[in-house]
């Protein structure tokens, strides 16, 4: 089984960075994409970027330009580096993990990115 552990997280002032990582541990067998969704209070959980084994990324209009997803293989590592942090940015980042042979999502717990105004 896949555990995903995400850290990262922190109170920063709009217009600054912050680095998320997650690491995952367990087998990686049939795992295709890796990506962070956020949820926000009182709102619905959304997509925020993802990476293929192949190294394809993918982004919510909302944060391109200003978000990086990255991993290393290596680490079983994906990390996602935010830069211009906006008060919006503000929610509880999960790290998802995706088995499109058996449609099985596999989430961490997250990690709080708190950005004041």
């Amino acid at each position: 089984q896949v555990q995903l552990v995400e850290s990262g997280g922190a109170l920063v002032q709009a217009g600054g960075s912050l680095r998320l990582s997650c690491a995952a541990s367990g087998s990686m067998f049939a795992i295709a994409t890796m990506g962070w969704y956020r949820q926000a209070a009182g709102k619905q959980r959304e997509f925020v970027a993802h990476i293929t084994n192949g190294g394809s990324t993918n982004y919510a209009d909302t944060v391109k330009g200003r978000f990086t997803i990255s991993r290393d293989s290596a680490k079983n590592t994906i990390y996602l580096q935010m830069n211009s942090l906006k008060p919006e940015d503000t929610a509880v980042y999960y790290c998802n993990a995706y088995r499109p042979q058996y449609a099985q999502n596999i989430w961490g717990r997250g990690t709080q990115v708190t950005v004041s105004t």
